[in-house]
């Protein structure tokens, strides 16, 4: 196949996922297969996965193996690259050859690729609020290695091959496991009775909420054939003005309207980084909780109309029962609507 047989969505709801496995992968995966799409994802070890149900059709093969990829992804017109080396660790060595990889399988196939973008392009003179043009002077070792990996779509797309770019902030969600909200304000499988808070009192702080943000990927995809051909969108989310706001939902809707922020172990993660790689990446993030940065939607909404946002205590609450850290049956015991009957409403510009 080549870049002049037409691969449009219109004809063609067929799409490979990347990190099917992940957060933003699986989220997508499931809402794509929803809209009736043929979802189809790549995984070194597809027998050891125990939930099946983000993909129809479950390949073995691995993402910096080009030629796995460009299998998987022929006859497909969107791949969802959403793979990133777990816990921050060996950026260096993976990200730029899984884009490189996922660039030549789109070349191939005429697909457009979908990438979950990250703040980290971003240094503090774009702060505090960013919009798709900012300039991208990242100050970390991982902001540098995502801005070449976005250098290289809009290469490619100068060439032909499509790309779409949705950035937001820290992700949380039912299904995600590696991320800030689950790995550092709440424990999986325990009960909330205190929220280490990472960032510094007063300072705001941007979240996304997975399923929200899957939602925004599939509108914008439904109108694939009125976007450029390297196109970026910023979303809202979650605006935590304070860095109180989340800490305070996560009360409420465990029954602990009391509950504050507790202090964050920095200091531990400083004495252990010369020993574990996994701190001394999450250190060099640290800025990100020092200094209010917000993306701007207002891109989003002038395309879209709105952006989905799901109400962040109906949010919160669904990410609780998903890591198991509240039982489903409270979401009765506190009056908030099960998110299991719960409709997206739209967020017109909110302040």
């Amino acid at each position: 196949m080549n870049l002049q047989i037409s691969n449009t969505i219109e004809n063609n709801k067929q799409a490979l996922v990347l990190g099917a496995t992940g957060g933003i992968g699986s989220e997508v995966a499931r809402l794509l297969m929803k809209r009736g799409w043929q979802v189809t994802t790549l995984h070194r070890h597809p027998g050891q996965v125990k939930d099946k149900t983000a993909a129809h059709i479950w390949l073995t093969g691995d993402v910096m193996v080009k030629e796995d990829v460009m299998r998987a992804a022929a006859g497909k017109s969107i791949i969802v690259h959403a793979v990133n080396p777990p816990g921050y660790r060996d950026w260096e060595k993976l990200v730029l050859p899984m884009m490189d990889n996922t660039i030549a399988a789109a070349k191939a196939s005429g697909a457009r690729i979908l990438l979950p973008g990250t703040v980290y392009n971003f240094g503090p003179d774009a702060f505090p609020l960013i919009a798709e043009n900012a300039s991208q002077f990242p100050i970390s070792k991982k902001g540098k290695i995502r801005v070449e990996l976005e250098h290289r779509l809009r290469l490619a797309a100068s060439k032909g091959v499509k790309s779409l770019i949705v950035r937001s902030g820290d992700f949380f969600g039912p299904k995600a496991a590696n991320n800030w909200f689950s790995q550092g304000l709440v424990t999986p499988g325990k009960a909330v009775s205190a929220v280490p808070y990472p960032g510094s009192a007063g300072i705001g702080h941007q979240w996304a909420y997975l399923p929200d943000v899957a939602e925004t990927m599939v509108r914008l995809l439904d109108r694939e054939n009125e976007l450029d051909n390297f196109a970026r969108f910023h979303m809202e989310g979650h605006w935590d003005h304070d860095g109180q706001q989340m800490v305070a939902a996560i009360g409420r809707v465990t029954g602990q309207p009391a509950l504050k922020a507790s202090w964050f172990p920095w200091p531990l993660f400083y004495l252990l980084a010369p020993f574990q790689q996994t701190f001394k990446e999450m250190l060099e993030m640290r800025y990100l909780w020092r200094t209010p940065v917000k993306l701007s939607n207002q891109a989003l909404l002038d395309f879209l109309g709105e952006e989905p946002h799901t109400p962040l205590d109906i949010a919160v609450r669904s990410s609780l029962v998903g890591l198991a850290c509240m039982k489903r049956d409270e979401f009765y015991e506190s009056g908030i609507p099960d998110t299991r009957n719960y409709s997206i409403t739209p967020n017109h510009n909110r302040a």
